[in-house]
């Protein structure tokens, strides 16, 4: 069995980037046991572009 956790990035709206370094936050679940799983974006804004993306990560359950 496994938990997972979802973890909501914001994205500034003139330029589409992230409000917090998303490298920094993937090695910080890693340093905690989670494993990354993926990085989802869906489109929620005009035009189809995204406000924000979730990074997945994943590890056993204890």
């Amino acid at each position: 069995m496994y938990e997972y956790k979802f973890v909501k990035i914001d994205l500034t709206t003139w330029a589409s980037k992230p409000k917090e370094d998303y490298h920094e936050v993937i090695a910080e679940h890693a340093r905690e046991g989670w494993r990354f799983i993926q990085i989802f974006a869906p489109a929620t804004s005009g035009y189809g572009s995204a406000s924000y993306f979730e990074i997945i990560f994943e590890r056993p359950r204890t």
